[in-house]
């Protein structure tokens, strides 16, 4: 998966998305939840201090650049339990 950079605005809420060193505006209000991770599935123990096995996920709706009249991009994007950034995990451009 990509990283990507999260921009926040004053109120803490996603404002753009960094992804290739293309910025996109959030466009809508992003959507939060929580995923279970099979830990076990992948390691044959959990990682010594890291008690966490729920992982971040947002969904935004992006546009590309100010451009107010471009065609809306959802993008999936989950936080990295190591480094505390984000990675896209999708992203799939809406057909007008």
């Amino acid at each position: 998966m990509e990283h990507v950079m999260v921009r926040t605005g004053s109120n803490g809420m996603p404002s753009a998305v960094v992804s290739n060193g293309r910025e996109w505006t959030v466009g809508a209000e992003p959507v939060r939840w929580f995923e279970r991770v099979n830990w076990w599935e992948v390691n044959r123990r959990m990682p010594k201090g890291h008690s966490r096995v729920d992982v971040e996920v947002l969904q935004v709706q992006v546009r590309l650049g100010g451009n107010s009249g471009s065609a809306l991009t959802t993008m999936l994007l989950e936080r990295d339990g190591v480094g505390g950034g984000w990675r896209l995990r999708e992203a799939v451009a809406d057909a007008a």
